[in-house]
């Protein structure tokens, strides 16, 4: 079994977006965390994390879209990053069978309609598949 990214959702009330992606990976829990959680495997298929401090309210810079704070950490299941520029980030993972990891993926964001994010984290999410899958 290969991973895959589902059809990702975005909604839009006014300025405020949100976007959704399912994630499916054949690989359990364990394996996905370090690249979600950590330094060298967010930097591996999102962006540099110049700053991660791995706990709840911890400190975070990520390259390209600021600085702020962890604001969800439970180990091997939730991370969440709120950064200024950046909005709000969540990695929320599931068992899925026996061997494979669902990646529930959620973006909240305050930003002009039509810069492409959807596509750009498509094509992240599509990095980590391959990176994960290849592993």
């Amino acid at each position: 079994m290969t991973g895959s990214v589902e059809q990702g959702i975005s909604v839009t009330h006014g300025n405020e977006h949100t976007l959704h992606f399912t994630v499916r990976l054949p690989v359990p829990v364990s394996r996905v965390w370090p690249a979600l959680a950590g330094a060298e495997g967010l930097a591996g298929w999102f962006t540099e994390a110049e700053v991660l401090e791995p706990r709840l309210d911890g400190a975070v810079t990520l390259r390209g879209l600021g600085s702020g704070r962890v604001t969800a950490w439970d180990v091997e299941r939730v991370a969440e990053y709120t950064v200024e520029g950046g909005g709000r980030i969540r990695f929320h993972l599931e068992r899925d069978g026996d061997t494979g990891t669902c990646l529930r993926f959620r973006h909240e964001f305050r930003e002009k309609a039509g810069t492409g994010t959807e596509p750009a984290w498509r094509d992240r999410l599509e990095r980590l598949v391959e990176i994960l899958d290849g592993n």
